[in-house]
């Protein structure tokens, strides 16, 4: 899942000016004076890797269709394998386990050094896509009128393909990264994310991670760079079940007590609590920024929200628009219903899931606590799905933000950085729950207009390849010394 999320958080590219006021403490002052320190240090690099090596890893990506149940997974990995053989990749280099119908695929570029290694996150799977639907096949990939069509093309076969192309070719140039490299492909991101569970416990010694499945760069349909978000923190995601049971009986004899009905008066209330808004340090930083670009009555209330996160009036603005709304705090809905086992007899049993995407850094056990204080009836059992975990912000490392920084300005001077929090979660939600600060770096830039991930005719731009692979190059080079 390529997740852009709802992100308002900049960091001005023109040092501490644009930061709001309130947020200039030290640290933010130190992190930002180190990153112009690294960057003005930062050397020149070699070429990148070759447009067109890249572009056919990303058709024979898409080539491949890694759709959960079809056991191709490891079929890729295997292909991935191939391109870094051919590049000077030892066998020992190359790790394939198989998880299930699915698998993970882990690629070293040793270091010279003792330092704890640097991972690279992706996912080889993706959604499920009826040919029907399509007006090309999604399993095969297509160029035409500048696009790169298929399943996957976007999320994310694209900054995968491009990271494969990268690490060959710093194989193919002799290249000594100082910190190991090591490039981490999870096989089922889009559904149960297990084999990111195993990924995450086994590398969790980890310097930091690189997501190419988060953040990335928006271009106007002017065709203009806008900004590139820099995605350092995702809600936690949870699932809740609600369980009211009965006896039960025939029901030509009502009782006081309804399964259905004492549910549904749950629902309610849940539907009808909003918790308490909540600000970090990305929010902080990014949305009197974002406030100024968005303009109009919405942009009044993120701004007036960022200096006063008890502003009522803001609040209310904020949570009635779908795009801000999951920035402010933690949200709830029920998402599912159950009940009843006939038409002619009291339910025994009704359940409902609520979907709960949780601030970073408030507990599992906090929300559904809460959910439990909200609905107020012991009749309502809350139970929390088991493998349900929260998860904290990345540190805005200076290292880190330095050679985005670089990487992105390469391509477009001055454009602003936003670190920000996904309302959705990526690979990244495991790694920082296993203690690793995980960045989504994404290489691909395109337009609003562009984006069809896990929708029809999913595509991405051709052009986009060449800067991509200059990004992924000059963010090794940089973060590998």
């Amino acid at each position: 899942m390529r997740e852009e999320g709802q992100g308002f958080d900049k960091l001005s590219p023109n040092g501490l000016k644009n930061i709001p006021k309130g947020v200039d403490d030290m640290r933010l002052v130190s992190i930002f004076l180190a990153s112009a320190a690294l960057l003005a240090a930062a050397p020149v690099h070699a070429k990148p890797a070759d447009t067109d090596t890249a572009k056919k890893i990303l058709k024979d990506s898409i080539a491949i269709p890694t759709v959960a149940g079809r056991g191709k997974v490891p079929e890729l990995a295997a292909y991935y394998a191939s391109v870094l053989k051919a590049a000077g990749y030892a066998d020992s280099d190359i790790v394939i386990t198989p998880i299930g119908e699915t698998a993970t695929f882990a690629a070293t570029l040793a270091g010279t050094g003792k330092g704890k290694p640097i991972v690279l996150l992706g996912h080889m799977d993706v959604v499920e896509a009826d040919p029907k639907d399509w007006t090309r096949d999604p399993f095969v990939p297509v160029e035409e009128d500048g696009y790169i069509f298929g399943r996957g093309s976007e999320d994310n076969k694209f900054d995968v393909s491009m990271m494969v192309a990268t690490m060959a070719q710093l194989k193919k140039d002799g290249f000594k990264p100082k910190r190991s490299i090591i490039l981490l492909l999870s096989g089922d991101e889009e559904t149960s994310m297990m084999t990111t569970r195993a990924l995450a416990a086994k590398y969790k010694g980890a310097e930091f991670a690189l997501n190419g499945d988060g953040g990335g760069g928006l271009i106007g349909e002017d065709g203009k760079p806008k900004y590139y978000g820099l995605q350092a923190s995702e809600k936690s995601y949870a699932d809740f079940t609600l369980e009211v049971t009965n006896p039960g009986g025939h029901s030509s004899r009502p009782s006081d007590t309804n399964a259905i009905v004492q549910l549904s008066t749950a629902l309610a209330k849940v539907g009808a609590y909003r918790f308490t808004p909540q600000q970090n340090e990305l929010t902080k930083i990014g949305m009197p920024i974002v406030a100024d670009q968005v303009g109009g009555d919405i942009g009044a209330a993120l701004k007036a929200f960022a200096a006063n996160p008890a502003d009522a009036k803001a609040i209310a603005a904020i949570r009635a628009d779908p795009e801000y709304v999951g920035q402010i705090g933690t949200t709830c809905v029920p998402t599912l219903v159950k009940g009843g086992h006939a038409e002619n007899a009291l339910p025994q049993r009704a359940t409902a899931n609520i979907n709960c995407r949780i601030f970073p850094g408030v507990p599992v056990e906090t929300v559904r606590a809460e959910l439990e204080k909200i609905i107020a009836d012991p009749a309502v059992v809350v139970k929390t799905d088991p493998d349900a975990s929260a998860s904290d912000a990345s540190p805005l490392r200076p290292d880190v933000m330095a050679a985005v920084t670089k990487a992105v300005h390469a391509r477009a001077p001055g454009l602003p950085i936003i670190p920000s929090m996904s309302a959705g979660a990526t690979d990244s939600y495991h790694f920082r729950i296993a203690g690793v600060p995980s960045y989504g770096v994404a290489g691909l830039f395109s337009k609003a207009s562009d984006s069809f991930a896990h929708g029809l005719n999913e595509r991405a731009p051709v052009d986009a390849i060449a800067p991509a692979l200059a990004h992924w190059d000059s963010l090794l080079r940089d973060l590998s010394k």
